[in-house]
């Protein structure tokens, strides 16, 4: 999964209403027309994400409190975060088909760029997956499933209409490379045992690293930290993804900057390592 956060986009923490669990997701287009020079140059995709929330937040009929969609896909297979994990999306129609599925938005529209790429569906599919790992159901549906529109469009409701399945079929797909593993416990012994040590100790160092990198994706933890020492700069930053709603929105004592299962297993579902005991 080639996940491109809120904090790589320069986005605050999702100000969305939380919900954690839907029957499922619901696929959507842009319904107007979409440049096909997408297909070309990532930056256009990155540039017309921006400008979908930027629209959004400045609708004032809707008084939307975010970009209306949890995720995006580009042509070239990025899944884009908007509202996330945990959130309700403002996209279906209503607030009871808001918080029947999340929404995840195919960068086509009506015109222009019409034809889902391979990688766009395969990254709708990592968005489906994600979410599912994290609350939804089930269903995938199309906007039009529920809602008078003709969103998701003609090509993409078909493939919704198949099951949504992976381009090429399940039975021809390479097998993904195996996620890196952190054991729960070997991290807590590191926060524990590293910041009172000598400056530059470390405990379980190729685990600890895996945790720093994420947490600087996040854009919480200056690289310099990131060097396989649990110490004091890396117990602040986990405690601020701890915080954050992407880490569970804990607070006082449960936000202390020691990993528990329920944060590390959701920064891991963003960054791609696996959590063990």
């Amino acid at each position: 999964m080639k996940l491109v956060t809120r904090a790589e986009l320069g986005w605050p923490a999702s100000a969305a209403p939380t919900q954690t669990s839907t029957k499922g997701v619901k696929v959507h287009y842009e319904g107007t027309e979409v440049s096909t020079k997408l297909l070309s140059d990532h930056a256009a995709c990155i540039a017309e994400w921006k400008a979908i929330r930027k629209s959004h937040l400045a609708n004032t009929k809707e008084n939307y409190s975010d970009v209306a969609y949890n995720y995006a896909a580009c042509p070239h297979g990025y899944l884009l975060e908007g509202r996330g994990i945990g959130r309700r999306t403002g996209a279906n129609g209503n607030q009871d088909l808001n918080k029947g599925h999340y929404a995840i938005v195919g960068l086509v529209g009506s015109e222009g760029l019409t034809e889902p790429t391979d990688a766009m569906l395969g990254a709708i599919r990592d968005g489906i997956e994600l979410l599912r790992a994290h609350g939804a159901g089930t269903e995938i549906k199309g906007h039009r499933d529920g809602y008078a529109t003709s969103c998701p469009g003609g090509p993409l409701y078909a493939w919704v209409q198949k099951g949504a399945p992976r381009p090429g079929g399940t039975a021809t797909e390479p097998k993904p490379a195996a996620k890196p593993k952190v054991s729960l416990a070997h991290v807590v012994a590191s926060a524990r045992k590293d910041p009172p040590a000598a400056d530059g100790h470390t405990t379980y160092k190729a685990e600890v690293l895996i945790i720093e990198k994420a947490l600087k994706a996040e854009g919480l933890l200056p690289s310099q930290y990131v060097d396989g020492s649990f110490g004091t700069k890396t117990v602040a930053a986990y405690a601020r993804w701890q915080r954050s709603p992407a880490g569970g929105g804990y607070t006082g004592a449960d936000a202390d900057g020691i990993p528990g299962k329920s944060s590390l297993r959701l920064l891991g579902a963003r960054h791609g390592f696996t959590v063990t005991t």
